[in-house]
C-alpha cells in the first residue's frame, strides 16, 4: 500500500485477504509444478532435511551397487573358470583311463645279449658270418665276423656302429642296445655269437605315448583357462582377492579370498617323459587328478557360498534404497489432486475477494457523487 493512502477497514480487510489468497494460489501452483510439498529449507525445515538425508543415502548405496553388481561377475567369472577346468580333468581322467587299456611299454630301449663263441684265446674257432643290424627297418650296418678272431677287435668293431649302441660286456657277452625305447632291431647271421635271427617287437606303446601327450596339452589348456578367468581386471583363480562393500561407510562388507588354480595350484604336475609306459605312471596321474577334482569342488563351494551372501545383500540393498527414496517422497512429495482441488477453491476465492473488495469500494465512490 503506497505511502500517504488511506483505506476504510473494510478495502484493506478484503485487500489483505485478496493478498493471502495470491499467495496461496502461488504456492499451490509451485507444489503442482515440481510435485513438491516441500521444496526448500523454507517450506518445512525438518522434512527438508530428512528427506535430503535419506536421498543422500539412498544415492551412496545406489553407487555401491555397482560395485556389488561387479563382484558378483567377478564371482560367476571364477566359478565358470572352475567348471571349465574341471570338464578339462575329467578329460585328462578319461585319457589316462584309456591309457591302461593298452599293455604297458618300458621306457628302456631294447637290448640284446648273446653269448659270444670265442675267446681271447686263438686256437678256440672264430665267429663266422656277416652280422647284419638294422633299426626301425632301416639302413643295415654289417660286421664280418671272420674278420675278428678275438674279443677285443670284435668290441672294437660294435663301439663303431652308429645306429644302436655295441659292445662286450664284462661278461664276455655281446651287447646291442637301441637308442630310444621305441627302436626295435632286426639281426640276422648273429648266431655265431649267440643273437637270435629276427626283428624284436617295440617296448614301447605308442597309444600310451599320445595319451601321455594329450595329457599335458590338457594341462597346458588349465594354466590358459586359469588365467583367462577374470573379469573386470579381477581373478579369483589367479592369486586375487576381493573385497564386496555393503553399505556408505565400508563398515559391512564380504571378504572373498582368491586362489591359484593353475595346473600346479590343483596339484596336476606334467607327465614325465615315458611316464604312461608304466601302469604305475598313469595311476600316480589318476591320484593327482583326484585331488585336483577334489579341491575344485571344494573351492566351487565356497564361491556359490559367496555369491549367495553377495545376491542376497544385492537384493537387500535395492530393496532399502526403494524403501528410502520413498520414505523421502513421503515427506516432500505434493498430492496432486489436493493440489489441484485447492487451486479451484483458491481461484474462487480469490473471484469472490476481488468482488467483496469491489463492493467495499463502492460506500467511498458514493462520497465522491455528493462532488458531481
Amino acid at each position: 500500500m503506497g505511502s500517504g493512502v488511506t483505506l476504510t477497514s473494510a478495502v484493506r480487510n478484503n485487500l489483505l485477504s485478496l493478498q493471502n489468497t495470491a499467495s496461496l494460489l502461488s504456492r499451490t501452483q509451485e507444489r503442482l509444478a515440481t510435485g513438491l510439498k516441500v521444496n526448500s529449507a523454507l517450506d518445512d525445515p525438518t522434512a527438508f532435511f530428512t528427506a535430503n538425508s535419506l536421498n543422500r543415502r539412498g544415492d551412496d548405496l545406489s553407487r555401491l551397487l555397482d560395485g556389488v553388481s561387479n563382484a558378483v561377475q567377478t564371482i560367476i567369472a571364477s566359478d565358470e573358470g572352475i567348471t571349465s577346468i574341471t570338464k578339462l580333468i575329467q578329460a585328462a581322467q578319461a585319457s589316462a583311463r584309456q591309457a591302461l587299456v593298452p599293455a604297458p611299454g618300458s621306457t628302456t630301449p631294447t637290448t640284446l645279449t648273446g653269448n659270444i663263441d670265442f675267446t681271447l684265446d686263438p686256437a678256440v674257432a672264430a665267429a663266422t658270418g656277416i652280422l647284419s643290424i638294422s633299426v626301425n627297418g632301416g639302413p643295415a650296418e654289417t660286421i664280418d665276423l671272420g674278420a675278428h678272431a678275438t674279443n677285443a677287435t670284435l668290441d672294437a668293431a660294435l663301439i663303431a656302429l652308429t645306429n644302436v649302441t655295441g659292445s662286450i660286456n664284462g661278461g664276455g657277452f655281446v651287447e646291442l642296445t637301441a637308442a630310444l625305447a621305441t627302436d626295435s632291431i632286426t639281426i640276422t647271421g648273429g648266431s655265431s655269437v649267440g643273437l637270435a635271427d629276427g626283428t624284436t617287437p617295440p617296448p614301447f606303446s605308442s597309444e600310451r605315448a599320445a595319451l601321455e601327450a594329450e595329457f599335458n596339452s590338457l594341462r597346458a589348456q588349465i594354466d590358459q583357462l586359469s588365467r583367462d578367468a577374470s573379469f573386470n581386471g579381477n581373478n579369483l583363480l589367479d592369486g586375487d582377492n576381493l573385497t564386496v562393500i555393503f553399505n556408505e561407510d565400508a563398515s559391512s562388507t564380504l571378504g572373498i579370498t582368491g586362489v591359484t588354480f593353475d595346473s600346479a595350484g590343483i596339484g596336476i604336475t606334467s607327465a614325465a617323459v615315458d611316464s604312461y609306459q608304466t601302469d604305475a605312471g598313469v595311476n600316480a596321474k589318476l591320484a593327482e587328478i583326484d585331488l585336483a577334482l577334489a579341491r575344485l569342488s571344494t573351492q566351487a563351494k565356497t564361491f556359490g557360498s559367496n555369491l549367495t551372501v553377495v545376491n542376497i545383500r544385492q537384493e537387500f540393498t535395492k530393496n532399502l534404497i526403494v524403501t528410502l527414496e520413498t520414505g523421502a517422497a513421503n515427506l516432500t512429495l505434493a498430492d496432486a489432486n489436493e493440489e489441484g482441488a485447492n487451486t479451484l477453491a483458491l481461484q474462487t476465492r480469490q473471484q469472490l475477494s476481488s468482488i467483496a473488495l469491489s463492493l467495499a469500494s463502492q460506500a467511498d465512490q458514493q462520497v465522491l457523487r455528493l462532488f458531481q
